[in-house]
């Protein structure tokens, strides 16, 4: 059975789940004009994080990053009501993705050290899990809203670089979570 789910009202088919995160499932949906991400907000619990409204700190977030000149897909629509987000669709493999494959390309780390000092001089972290980032016709985008206040011990020197290539720390995230691909 095909899925449909609604955006403001609008159909959208449903053609695949692209992932979970910790505030919502992203799929990727379609209309007669194209293809989109739709971001499903959710309420399951997370350890290690404390949301308050979800739906409201993407549409903050998508601003803020906005305002620093962050490359990301743009913000489509949201409807409050169902708790769901449009977005544009990045085409391209993940970091994640070209780690694995040994297909980095020493420009994305250049791309994401010129994302922080953004970042950094607006006092902003993002998620550097390599997932959540795309890249297309060479250039690295940020596929996620989530932000959060800057916090040495989270940028990306620190902790996200441990995942942007074949670190210990990487393998024993794909072990744990791809079944050692």
């Amino acid at each position: 059975m095909e899925e449909i789910l609604e955006v403001n009202g609008k159909p959208y088919r449903i053609l695949k789940l692209l992932g979970k995160g910790k505030g919502g499932y992203s799929y990727l949906a379609e209309d007669a004009a194209g293809v989109y991400v739709l971001k499903q907000i959710h309420h399951e619990p997370c350890d290690y994080y404390q949301f308050g409204d979800k739906l409201a700190s993407e549409k903050k977030d998508y601003m803020r990053l906005l305002a620093a000149g962050i490359r990301m897909p743009k913000l489509l629509d949201t409807d409050e009501e169902k708790e769901r987000i449009l977005k544009e669709y990045i085409e391209g493999p993940t970091i994640y993705e070209l780690v694995l494959r040994e297909q980095m390309n020493p420009s994305y780390t250049e791309q994401i050290h010129k994302m922080c000092r953004k970042l950094y001089a607006e006092g902003l972290n993002i998620d550097y899990f390599p997932t959540n980032f795309v890249v297309r016709e060479e250039l690295l985008y940020y596929v996620d809203y989530e932000c959060n206040e800057y916090h040495k011990e989270w940028n990306f020197e620190n902790w996200g670089s441990r995942y942007w290539a074949k670190t210990q720390e990487f393998m024993q995230y794909v072990k744990e979570h791809d079944g050692g691909v």
